[in-house]
């Protein structure tokens, strides 16, 4: 038997509940996700803009429109490492004079396979970065007598081919050239109907366009029948050529992956009215890689296995031999699994509407665990969409947030959220910059709720103080983002494994933007603070400055530790199994008497005394 407390229940302990559902949600959505770069490289991607190169945004902006694909496929190599070395990515690229693919088509050229992101496949992709076009030219050469036809029938076979089991499969196609097949019906007709069927089979194809200087990228000449969007997305909603790499990398970044949901639930809005709605997570706590353990011999991952074994008798437990009990009353009450899922059971998984609030109700200090996102979800129940976005119009209409009991998957208990509603945004280029849906707001209980009591006796600031700090915070205010903000430590750990990986030198410097700019705090608000230092501190008073320290006696320290040193008789200890009783500092200095390594925890210490005694 195992001893079972109260959190077993899961009423206790609900802090690591968010960090328990990202881990399911990771492991629920194992499957691998492919992405095939499809590159057009006919001459016009290769002409770079009037003026000659410079130095930072110049050097960008004379950059070829091959190059800044090229680039984009590098980024999202790199970040796939990071992110999500599991998936797979290829490079096509069409419109060459040679040719080299499983089907034989002619100026197809499959750069890389479909297979996972490595640092000899990022190295071969920055390759482009360095050669001229004359390189190219020899190794590749370009054509305009291409067929968009047999590229996406090059992609669907690489696709089909692929040993590994793969879950979401999606085709960014690069280009500039809005008519590539002007005045071939044929190869027009043959290109739409080979981009309807990949789209029946689960093929999505995302337009990556960029436009030329001087001409703009007509969609409705031939793209719009070739482009056929998911169901949460809408045609005529399209993003602007891109112009420049920032915006072409953070249109690639937005489609390289499947949106992956957290859970599909019904959300019930009375008797015998629901829709289906999916829970998607906005913003994650990004931490390091946990440590892969390796068998040294062949360097193969290593999996764990947990059997249970009888502590009495030394037989393997199976899972129906396990029970749980609770104590109560001096004795041992067990349950069976059957009835732990039961007393843990409040309702199926789903959202009900309790009721509307004003806007106004959400408080910041209601802030218990990150917020959650809605959206409608056709799979659970047909003509969801509709109704879901009548529902937010409505919340937006009259500024109002919908009140829900919330259960998100089985025996977890109910908690009560707030709908936020918000608004689609999209910016200057219809790219989309905020979704629309509702974000779930974790609303807390009673229990959660507390008054704090100050001591009377304690200082309190005067009128003229509190205006003070005012003033200063004003002057420092600004339009706070998160996604202005990179974690430098986090930064310095992928550079590092980027720069090993790739054989580089050095690493890529980290700009650590979270430390305070002083020049920048000193411009805009020195005065103030200056008055603000007047106003709370005392003459002559330094903030921030350490107190000096008492002044000991000549040698005391060292003295002291010397003695406690001498008096211990470390090989007695050591015969006599007392070195636990030592404490830290005495061993450490045993250590460093004797030329002995100091490295290390107590436990530590105490083997390498015992090692230096042969014990």
């Amino acid at each position: 038997m195992s001893g079972w407390g109260l959190g077993a229940f899961g009423y206790a302990d609900d802090a690591g509940s968010d960090d328990e559902e990202q881990e399911g949600f990771e492991q629920r959505f194992a499957t691998k996700d492919s992405v095939i770069f499809m590159i057009d490289t006919c001459q016009p991607m290769f002409d770079r803009p009037a003026g000659g190169a410079g130095d930072g945004e110049d050097e960008e902006e004379s950059q070829s429109h091959f190059e800044l694909c090229v680039k984009c496929v590098r980024s999202v190599m790199t970040n796939k490492i990071i992110s999500s070395e599991k998936d797979l990515l290829g490079v096509v690229f069409f419109g060459t004079e040679q040719d080299k693919n499983s089907g034989g088509f002619k100026h197809v050229y499959v750069l890389q396979d479909l297979d996972q992101p490595t640092a000899s496949r990022i190295l071969e992709v920055e390759s482009f970065l360095k050669d001229d076009n004359n390189s190219f030219d020899t190794n590749f050469g370009h054509s305009t007598g291409f067929s968009l036809s047999d590229a996406l029938w090059t992609c669907s076979n690489m696709f089909s081919q692929s040993s590994q089991k793969i879950g979401h499969k999606r085709i960014l196609l690069f280009t500039n050239a809005d008519d590539p097949h002007a005045g071939n019906i044929a190869f027009q007709r043959q290109a739409k109907q080979k981009a309807k069927d990949l789209s029946e089979i689960g093929i999505d194809i995302e337009l990556m366009h960029m436009t030329r200087p001087g001409k703009q990228f007509d969609l409705t000449k031939f793209y719009q029948d070739i482009i056929h969007t998911a169901d949460d997305e809408e045609l005529d909603v399209l993003p602007d050529p891109a112009e420049k790499f920032e915006e072409l990398l953070n249109r690639v970044r937005a489609k390289d992956h499947k949106k992956r949901t957290m859970g599909k639930i019904q959300f019930s809005l009375g008797k015998d009215l629901s829709l289906g709605v999916a829970i998607y997570s906005l913003v994650r706590t990004q931490t390091k890689p946990y440590p892969v353990k390796l068998y040294k011999k062949t360097n193969e991952p290593l999996k764990s296995k947990t059997k249970m074994f009888c502590e009495d008798t030394g037989e393997l437990l199976m899972p129906s031999d396990i029970k749980k009990f609770q104590s109560y009353g001096g004795s041992d009450i067990i349950f069976e699994q059957e009835e732990v899922k039961e007393v843990k059971k409040f309702g199926d998984p789903g959202l009900l509407l309790m009721g509307f609030k004003p806007r106004s109700f959400l408080k910041r200090y209601y802030h218990v665990r990150p917020c959650q996102f809605l959206f409608p979800e056709e799979t659970v129940v047909q003509g969801s969409t509709t109704l879901f976005s009548a529902l937010l119009q409505r919340c937006l209409a009259k500024d109002v947030v919908a009140i829900c009991r919330y259960i998100p998957r089985k025996n977890t208990p109910p908690k009560f959220v707030a709908l936020m509603p918000q608004e689609e945004e999209l910016d200057e280029h219809n790219v989309q910059i905020t979704p629309p849906g509702f974000h779930v707001v974790f609303l807390p209980f009673s229990d959660d709720m507390r008054k704090l009591k100050f001591a009377e006796d304690q200082p309190k600031a005067t009128t003229e103080q509190i205006d003070g700090a005012k003033d200063v915070i004003k002057k420092l205010q600004f339009k706070f983002s998160s996604e202005n903000f990179e974690n430098p430590v986090l930064q310095t750990h992928y550079r590092n494994l980027e720069a090993l990986a790739l054989d580089r030198d050095a690493p890529d410097e980290v700009v650590d933007y979270t430390a305070p700019d002083h020049d920048m705090i000193n411009g805009r608000a020195g005065a103030k603070i200056e008055a603000f230092k007047e106003l709370v501190f005392p003459d002559g008073y330094v903030p921030g400055a350490k107190p000096p320290a008492k002044r000991k006696a000549a040698g005391a320290d060292g003295a002291a530790k010397k003695a406690k040193t001498e008096n211990v008789d470390m090989q007695q200890y050591a015969q006599e199994g007392k070195l636990n009783k030592l404490t830290v500092a005495v061993l450490k200095e045993f250590c460093q008497q004797t030329g002995l390594s100091a490295a290390g925890k107590k436990g530590d210490l105490v083997e390498t005394v015992k090692t230096h005694f042969g014990l």
